[in-house]
């Protein structure tokens, strides 16, 4: 799906409207995860880990919306379904693949329920940022291809922290780690492919009609 990602993403930044929906729908991804995180959170016991996770994706989702007045300032005010690309699979993309890992853990023998929320936050934060790195830098080439004034950089360098940090809290959660985390991301492969699809589907035939870049 990478070609995919990388025709969609050049006929992105050459339709403005769509580019401004684009960097909306991203941060209301990133929002959620963010979301999804403080919710996942023990009353108690919270590490520095967690805090530092949940505080960037929220900066993340931040930083893409202002992002949006770089191309119209008056461009998608709200994570309203007309303001989105695919509102439906971006706004369940998260919840949809928590779900499928919660279940794929419980069929684990040497995992109980006690030990899934920890499990399932781990697992789709590292099958997430696994995309992250090749959504935002195949994005970002785009960016940097029509030299545009919006750029994502600084995301990227921070999804990459978070992924070496999943990989370490990983190995201390469970010795097979890298099974379940392949497992993970299989159950991320089919979401990812079914988003990208119905993204695709709604940007259709407007790159063939390029407007100026901004």
């Amino acid at each position: 799906m990478k070609t995919a990602l990388t025709e969609l993403c050049q006929a992105i930044v050459h339709q403005p409207e769509m580019h401004c929906k684009w960097l909306n729908t991203l941060s209301l991804m990133e929002n959620t995860g963010a979301r999804k995180i403080s919710a996942s959170e023990h009353p108690v016991h919270v590490d520095l880990t967690m805090l530092k996770h949940a505080a960037e994706e929220f900066r993340h989702a931040f930083y893409l919306k202002k992002l949006i007045g770089r191309l119209d300032t008056n461009s998608c005010p709200t994570y309203a379904p007309e303001y989105l690309l695919a509102p439906r699979a971006s706004r369940f993309y998260l919840h949809q693949l928590d779900i499928a890992v919660c279940r794929m853990l419980l069929q684990e023998d040497r995992i109980d329920r006690a030990r899934m929320q920890k499990g399932a936050y781990l697992l789709v934060t590292y099958a997430i940022e696994v995309r992250a790195d090749e959504l935002y830098g195949t994005y970002q080439q785009a960016l940097d291809g029509v030299q545009s004034r919006v750029n994502v950089k600084s995301i990227i360098a921070e999804e990459e922290g978070h992924l070496e940090e999943m990989q370490q809290l990983l190995q201390q959660f469970d010795p097979a780690w890298k099974t379940l985390a392949d497992r993970a991301c299989r159950l991320e492969e089919q979401l990812y492919n079914n988003w990208i699809e119905a993204v695709a589907a709604e940007v259709g035939h407007l790159a063939d009609t390029p407007t100026t870049v901004q």
